[in-house]
């Protein structure tokens, strides 16, 4: 997702001061007070890490499997399988692990170097089916590995002995350490992953953890499961919670019923619901590095094909109207792929997105003018475009949004917009069905390369089919200039300045999450960058 030279997007947190109506979430049963009740948006689609990944997923792992390190309070790295923070050698291309000897799965079996080799050889493979292969790239040999010219065992990580991980890198990668945090490289248990092949991670119980939770109850197509405490955690004294309770909840009115009825002690809320809230004493506001976008299928026999067409479309959206009127959750209008404050430029001391921002990003005079030339360059006089988004209702509203707009200023356009459930949007995305899709890009780590690798030609979850080799150039150019900082930026403009110019995807709004919090809940690390670490809450 993304990357960062430096230093993890500073996070918001906002409060309002108006009195909340209905019940108050901080009162609970005694016999409750070790549970903590939340929420997720969409489905869980795998436990499988090499196999699945959206947010979900790597939200519910997050508070039940560990990498090499953890993210603390802004973004510090902590040692988790680690032992401590971990400086490279050999001119910063090779880094050595030495795992803690009291880590243990939930099973029993000790974490060792072979479950990271295992985990990470299986995402790297062709056959993995996550999207995040290319996450890998800069380890030895990764990439030829997803392109299947060379096997998986060729990559460059092994097991020195049980306790000792070398990882060896194709060119010097400042940022490495920094992406031990995120769930693609988090280990497997390889007795699991032997004994499961196949069915690993399909269910909970096909899935050992190493994190301060294990996962009971979801059985694969579930709308609700539990963690409960990992009785082998290394770290099982600093863990003050029973158990957590998930369900999905993808509308927000009910959302603020569960959480006005106790039933939940993170409640996210977006668009009226939001709106009428935003005074609420026990409401937060977390700005997040991620941006929502319409991803543009470029595909020859698609209309986007058709540059003037997608640029019709990014000035004919009204961001801020967006923002404020249809989402009112706290979210600001994007110009760019790339979120804003989620890194500074050190070359400029300007924050990245806000200086390659477009001059113009509304503007409904030209876009008609571009909309009826591109049209004239299709030879077309109308045409259908599928919209495809999830079925939360926030999605289905800018979905609406968008429609709206479209259909409203441009001649012969008729927009179809389908809100199905994750699982049949992603799998209508990965096929091509789509003219438009509304996605989220949220930054793995605090650097513009996070983001931009994902539309690179060979990228797996670049579904929009974006071919672009001037910027393939400035990313190849990017990971060998990662010692020089000026040159590593000036790739990095290259590269937005090209997606400015081609638009392969319609940057909307800036990710901001409105939560209603029980305002005894202490204890959890909200970061802007990575997933919400919930392992070490408390009821005060």
């Amino acid at each position: 997702m993304k990357m960062k030279g430096m230093l993890l997007a500073s996070l918001t947190l906002l409060s309002g001061a108006v009195m909340l109506t209905a019940c108050s979430a901080n009162q609970r049963k005694a016999s409750d007070s070790k549970t903590l009740y939340l929420m997720q948006t969409g489905d869980i689609l795998s436990l499988d890490n090499s196999n699945q990944a959206n947010l979900t997923q790597w939200n519910v792992l997050e508070q039940s499997m560990e990498g090499m390190y953890r993210a603390g309070k802004n973004g510090k790295l902590i040692p988790a399988m680690a032992t401590s923070i971990v400086k490279p050698t050999n001119s910063g291309r090779t880094y050595t692990y030495h795992l803690r000897k009291n880590a243990r799965w939930s099973n029993g079996d000790p974490v060792t170097a072979q479950d990271f080799v295992t985990s990470w050889r299986r995402s790297t493979a062709p056959t993995s089916k996550s999207g995040y292969n290319y996450i890998f790239t800069g380890i030895k040999n990764a990439e030829q590995i997803s392109a299947g010219k060379m096997p998986p065992s060729s990559l460059g990580v092994r097991a020195l002995d049980r306790h000792t991980l070398r990882v060896d890198l194709e060119y010097a990668m400042p940022y490495f350490n920094k992406m031990m945090v995120m769930p693609a490289f988090f280990p497997q248990n390889t007795g699991y992953v032997k004994k499961f092949g196949d069915k690993y991670g399909t269910n909970s119980a096909r899935v050992a953890c190493n994190g301060a939770f294990k996962v009971k109850g979801w059985t694969g197509t579930n709308d609700k499961w539990s963690l409960t405490p990992n009785t082998h955690y290394y770290d099982r004294k600093n863990i003050r919670m029973d158990k957590m309770v998930m369900q999905i909840v993808k509308d927000s009115n009910t959302a603020h019923q569960l959480f006005q009825e106790n039933k939940l002690d993170d409640a996210q809320i977006t668009g009226t619901t939001a709106q009428g809230l935003q005074k609420n004493k026990n409401l937060m506001h977390l700005t997040r590095g991620g941006v929502y976008y319409l991803r543009m299928n470029l595909a020859e026999n698609r209309a986007f094909s058709n540059k003037n067409l997608r640029h019709a479309v990014y000035l004919a959206l009204d961001r801020n109207e967006l923002a404020k009127k249809v989402l009112s959750d706290g979210s600001t209008a994007s110009g760019t792929y790339v979120a804003r404050k989620l890194a500074t430029d050190p070359t400029t001391g300007r924050d990245f997105a806000t200086e390659m921002t477009p001059s113009e990003t509304f503007n409904m005079k030209k876009a008609k003018e571009l909309w009826n030339k591109g049209m004239k360059e299709l030879g077309k006089s109308s045409v259908t475009l599928d919209l495809v988004t999830d079925d939360q209702t926030v999605s289905k509203n800018v979905g609406q949004f968008v429609q709206s707009k479209v259909e409203t200023n441009f001649k012969g356009a008729k927009v179809n917009v389908e809100s199905v459930p994750s699982k049949s949007s992603s799998g209508k995305v990965s096929n091509g069905d789509f003219d438009m899709n509304l996605t989220l890009w949220l930054a793995d780590f605090a650097n513009p390369v996070s983001d931009f690798d994902v539309l690179s030609s060979s990228n797996p979850q670049n579904y929009g089919k974006y071919n672009s080799p001037a910027y393939d150039s400035q990313l190849a150019q990017a990971r060998r200039n990662g010692n020089d900082k000026k040159a590593f930026w000036q790739n990095m403009r290259n590269a937005q300045q090209l997606l400015n110019d081609d638009m392969p995807v319609v940057p909307l709004y800036t990710m901001t999450e409105s939560h209603l919090v029980n305002p005894k809940l202490s204890g959890v690390l909200y970061h802007s960058v990575g997933e919400t670490d919930y392992t070490r809450a408390y009821f005060k």
